[in-house]
């Protein structure tokens, strides 16, 4: 079985008409594999890197609506199915996360960035990007001990405003509020 596959996309407002981005994780879905890492091709068009899902890997809310869909119109192959019936058996199918919009911070780690100040002004001004990486990191862990060693290491990060992502906006410093 191959081990993926690079596939170049154009981007929207693009002038060349190409497989759009959701046709090409229509057909990945139904055969079991997802989208991942994305390039930078040039100014209209992108690399998109596809690979066979793992065996262990999360579903997002929207795959699972996707596929809702393509089993409707019959398009999912016994190599896609077998893919989702795993999800199923372990739970990731029932677990799979929100997207990006509708994350929310989970109460707990809320809480402790609440009780540090530095922590609590990075976690203010973060991108959606970072603050998604944040929560879907923490959500991702299985066992209570690892949880709260994450909250732990993810305060302590953000109160040395260090980052997941890029980000240019930083907190104004304190002893400029002195």
């Amino acid at each position: 079985m191959s081990d993926g596959v690079w596939l170049a996309l154009t981007r929207k407002g693009g002038t060349v008409t190409t497989l759009t981005w959701q046709q090409a994780v229509d057909e990945a879905l139904c055969f079991g594999w997802i989208d991942g890492q994305a390039r930078k091709r040039d100014e209209e068009s992108s690399w998109i890197r596809f690979t066979p899902r793992r065996a262990r890997s999360s579903w997002s809310q929207r795959n699972v609506g996707h596929v809702a869909r393509l089993e409707e119109l019959g398009l999912m192959t016994p190599a896609g199915r077998a893919a989702v019936d795993a999800a199923k058996a372990d739970g990731r199918w029932a677990a799979a996360y929100a997207p990006p919009s509708e994350a929310e911070v989970p109460a707990d780690l809320l809480a402790a960035i609440a009780a540090n100040p530095d922590a609590q002004a990075m976690l203010d001004v973060l991108t959606k990007a970072n603050r998604f990486a944040l929560i879907h990191r923490l959500n991702a862990v299985k066992r209570a001990e690892t949880r709260e060693r994450k909250i732990v290491e993810f305060v302590a990060m953000l109160a040395r405003q260090e980052t997941f992502y890029a980000q240019k906006a930083r907190p104004p410093s304190r002893d400029e509020d002195r």
